[in-house]
């Protein structure tokens, strides 16, 4: 087993297209290394990956049974060889298109050997690690016209169904080391319901009732259930050749002329827990690491701050570890300059603005809050830190933060629903020449299309505090 040699550990952060699976410890006066005390199982899932003392550890401790992540990976192929014209038509695809393969492979290499690792731990064939380039490319920020996000594309309600974090703070079916424990346990379900990586991952693509469903047509007429005989969309009946495509390619790139990208048999990036509130850009700066590269680690943060009550942690390459633990023990400033405002009751973003004191254009950008709509109360909002809040956004904010926008009422509609009467106010009439029924369906039909609000905006003055 080779291990990493001093001019190794100087190209890890520049060259190396290795993957990395590290927790880091760094020991300045935010952060720490070790596993937070009265943390959640699945809390617990981002923190399980082996970790390493920046103090008294080198990353020459990790040793693997080849200098070479392709030939781990091909070892490890289990699926058999699936015989159908659609896999060499989607392998003739992609060796026709080497400038998209090569992207794709590059994207990869900050999180292939991590998803490797975690496939070879619990057994499973290594074909699955390749999944991503088919769902996202290996594009952390990928996101479908159905609202599918991430490597794997979780959609919104699979990602809670299998506890990934969705709130105005961070989407955790962006983060690499959430989103792949997921997707692996997902996985690793369909396989165990239908006994076949095939169906699995129609299932993966499709949904397991639909897969189902198909299943018991077929048996109903006598037909069989493989993959190849059910009926399904286009886009599923592609699914498993395109992974075999890449399988193929990965196999053998020289016979369709690809060169894959040389990825080393060791960890790419550290995991370092947060301790306090710290702004994302602050956070690239003192790891000296450009910002789009932070982020390509770090895709999940929704907000320029890091969490530390949402038991957060960033992923830094090795040597921009150390830079980071070197530049953090010397910064004396204030990590972070956003908080979190809880707002009581329906709003419009220009009284808010006024009643917080903050710049209502600055307001809307960071929160996303477009022209014509108003925040729902209940809402959380993102605003710059004043000198007289000093601490950090607590627990309960951070885990459930909400941000609901409304439009606000027309005067037209306003005047539509009630009108005044000598007797005071009465509801409107029905229409003329309609029965009353219909006017009434009418009316329903109206007003759900138009947000109805507890208060106007126009006088709502009362306060919004800071949490």
């Amino acid at each position: 087993m080779p291990s990493f040699s001093s001019n190794c550990l100087a190209l890890l952060g520049a060259s190396v297209l290795a993957l990395l699976s590290l927790g880091g410890c760094a020991t300045g006066p935010y952060w720490t290394s070790d596993t937070p005390t009265g943390v959640s199982t699945q809390d617990q899932r981002v923190t399980k990956a082996a970790r390493i003392n920046l103090d008294d550890q080198s990353v020459s401790s990790l040793q693997a049974p080849s200098n070479n992540l392709w030939i781990h990976i091909r070892n490890g192929f289990q699926m058999p060889e699936f015989d159908s014209p659609l896999v060499i038509k989607q392998t003739i695809w992609l060796s026709s298109r080497p400038d998209y393969v090569q992207r794709s492979m590059a994207r990869s290499s900050r999180y292939l050997f991590y998803i490797v690792q975690e496939v070879n731990q619990r057994g499973m064939p290594s074909e699955l690690a390749l999944l991503p380039f088919v769902e996202s490319a290996f594009n952390p920020q990928a996101k479908s016209i159905a609202k599918a996000s991430g490597i794997w594309q979780f959609m919104p309600k699979t990602g809670k169904d299998f506890k990934l974090t969705q709130n105005v703070f961070r989407d955790e079916r962006r983060d690499v080391l959430q989103s792949t424990d997921a997707a692996l346990d997902y996985l690793q379900r369909l396989y165990k319901q239908f006994g076949d990586w095939q169906l699995a991952l129609a299932a993966y693509n499709w949904g397991e009732g639909n897969v189902q469903r198909a299943i018991r047509k077929n048996q109903a007429a006598g037909l069989p259930t493989t993959y190849s005989d059910l009926t399904m969309p286009n886009e599923t009946r592609n699914y498993v050749p395109k992974l075999m495509a890449y399988r193929n390619i990965v196999m053998k790139p020289e016979a369709y002329g690809i060169v894959l990208p040389q990825l080393e048999n060791h960890p790419y990036f550290v995991a370092i827990d947060v301790t306090r509130d710290i702004d994302v850009n602050l956070a690239a700066k003192l790891a000296e690491l450009p910002l789009d590269e932070f982020l390509n680690l770090n895709p999940s943060f929704n907000k320029p701050v890091i969490l530390s009550a949402a038991n957060q942690q960033i992923l830094l390459p090795f040597i921009h570890a150390e830079t980071f633990q070197a530049n953090l023990k010397q910064y004396q400033k204030p990590l972070a300059s956003w908080t979190a405002v809880l707002i009581p009751k329906s709003v419009s973003p220009e009284q808010a603005a006024k009643d917080l004191g903050v710049d209502v254009a600055q307001l809307r950008e960071v929160n996303g809050i477009p022209r014509g709509m108003r925040i729902k109360g209940g809402s959380t909002v993102l605003i710059p830190k004043s000198a007289s809040k000093t601490g950090d956004i607590s627990v309960n904010l951070a885990e459930n933060a909400s941000l609901n926008l409304e439009k606000p009422p027309s005067p037209a509609s306003l005047k539509k629903a009630v009108k005044p009467t000598k007797a005071g106010v009465r509801a409107a009439p029905t229409t003329q020449g309609k029965s009353a029924a219909t006017a009434s369906t009418k009316s329903v039909k109206t007003t759900a299309n138009q947000a109805t609000p507890s208060s106007n905006p126009a006088s709502s003055s009362s306060k919004i505090a800071v949490k």
